[in-house]
């Protein structure tokens, strides 16, 4: 076989391409493309700093966010999930659109923001830090003086709930996520609080010597917020709230789990006494 010379000589240098050419020079030009392509390496080159607009766009967002410049970045975190629904910055545009209500303040949003991503993506592997701002962005919405007076402490409890049960869910399901030992710390701290406020209670009913009020308080601490600072104390007020109720058996009770739980507290002499004397 005799190939014929091309009659462009600088058109293919590639020797493979001689076989083809001079017989696709009558095909149609898009076959004719594609031959070239086949022979020649089978793809087009990539360009030289080819841009990629989602990461750029997605870089750009982030940098707002960094700067404050919080109605640009939302903007741009947006467009991302509006222009690149399929692409993995669109879910991350999710994750920093909750980041940013969080930065703004806006603490019930960024939570709903962060719970409705962990619901849509729960194989992500940013969902553990998303399952752990949901109770903080609780705990960063509870008011500051919750606990602590009588004009605040029957306030609505949603948001102290809240990130209880968010740090709960959280220590559940990631106990090796790295935000496993903060959100553990949250926890006990936000427990604490719960204890802290019963006892409040409890003290403003034993003040006025109501004594159910007072056991019931003292109960609820004790059930449900083991292992706080304030239940040595709550097993102790326990026991008198029973004694004054006529229940010694119950103040027996109370005052063996105080000894059990904890035979180093300072109450532990007044414990032993007491429990002789109902004997």
């Amino acid at each position: 076989m005799v190939l014929r010379k091309h009659e462009n000589p600088g058109w293919c240098r590639a020797p493979a391409c001689a076989i083809f050419c001079a017989p696709m020079r009558r095909a149609a030009p898009w076959l004719l493309l594609l031959a070239l392509l086949a022979a020649c390496g089978g793809a087009a080159p990539t360009v030289a700093g080819e841009k990629k607009p989602a990461e750029d766009d997605y870089n750009a967002a982030v940098a707002a966010l960094e700067d404050k410049s919080y109605p640009e970045a939302q903007k741009l975190f947006e467009r991302i999930k509006t222009k690149y629904p399929y692409s993995k910055y669109a879910p991350l545009s999710e994750l920093r659109l909750a980041d940013l209500r969080f930065k703004e303040e806006k603490y019930p949003e960024a939570a709903e923001a962060y719970a409705q991503f962990v619901k849509m993506h729960p194989t992500h592997e940013e969902v553990d830090y998303a399952a752990f701002r949901v109770g903080l962005a609780r705990y960063r919405d509870m008011p500051s003086d919750f606990f602590l007076f009588p004009a605040t402490y029957e306030r609505d409890m949603s948001a102290a709930e809240g990130a209880r049960k968010g740090f709960d869910d959280f220590v559940a399901k990631y106990p090796k996520s790295k935000y496993a030992e903060e959100a553990k710390k949250k926890l006990d701290e936000v427990k604490g609080r719960f204890a802290d406020r019963e006892w409040y209670v409890a003290s403003f009913y034993r003040k006025r010597e109501r004594w159910p009020g007072v056991a019931v308080r003292l109960e609820r601490l004790v059930k449900e917020y083991p292992g706080s600072p304030r239940e040595p104390e709550a097993l102790m007020g326990l026991a008198e709230a029973y004694l004054k109720m006529n229940e010694r058996f119950r103040a027996q009770q109370a005052l063996q789990q105080l000894l059990v739980r904890y035979p180093k507290d300072p109450h532990r002499a007044e414990a032993e006494k007491l429990l002789a004397s109902l004997r």
